[in-house]
């Protein structure tokens, strides 16, 4: 079976093609959801992370998320830590959800997959690209969030410029370019590909 990797920078719209290919019948991993339920579920993560960022990381056993997006948003360091912490484990669940899948590909969804290191165990990448102020302006709208804040995020990732050349296939998503063609036209090259 063929692992596939989808990545993009925040607010290119990964979620958006991800479901497209879910209405194909592929499954997908989403790094981001099962890392957020790592963080919450997994006991001795979340000791680590307590540890780590101090007690006000939880409210009633629930990630504080706000508490921690001020933590590392606002420093490279806390941000690699909270990464050390949790990549990890994201990545080994991903693993094994992939080793357990019998379609003819699967795909884990990560906007870090570069950044995290689990590139090297993906056939294929896929990157969703977009310009600078679409992705800014559904992030601000998505999470509620000024324009710096969207900024300040996309500096902690890799340029988007640089994670497209990184990636064997690119999907367009500039509200221009229809996006179900396109992921259509990847459907059928990987379902006729052997691992």
């Amino acid at each position: 079976m063929l692992k596939i990797g989808l990545t993009g920078g925040i607010g290119s719209g990964k979620t958006s093609v991800a479901n497209i290919f879910k209405v194909f019948g592929i499954p997908v991993f989403d790094a981001d959801t099962e890392a957020k339920s790592i963080m919450e579920k997994d006991f001795r993560l979340v000791e680590r992370i307590k540890s780590t960022f101090g007690e006000n990381s939880y409210n009633n056993g629930k990630l504080n998320r706000p508490y921690i997006a001020g933590l590392v948003f606002g420093s490279s360091f806390k941000l690699e830590q909270l990464n050390a912490i949790v990549h990890p484990a994201t990545i080994a669940a991903a693993n094994k959800w992939l080793d357990n899948q019998i379609s003819p590909y699967a795909i884990k969804e990560a906007a870090l997959l570069f950044e995290s290191g689990s590139a090297q165990s993906i056939d294929y990448i896929i990157g969703v690209d977009a310009p600078q102020h679409i992705r800014i302006k559904r992030v601000m709208e998505r999470d509620n969030v000024t324009r710096q804040q969207v900024i300040d995020r996309m500096k902690k990732q890799i340029d988007n410029t640089m994670k497209m050349k990184l990636c064997d296939f690119v999907v367009i998503n500039d509200e221009q370019q229809l996006l179900i063609p396109q992921v259509l036209k990847l459907h059928n090259r990987f379902v006729n590909l052997k691992p």
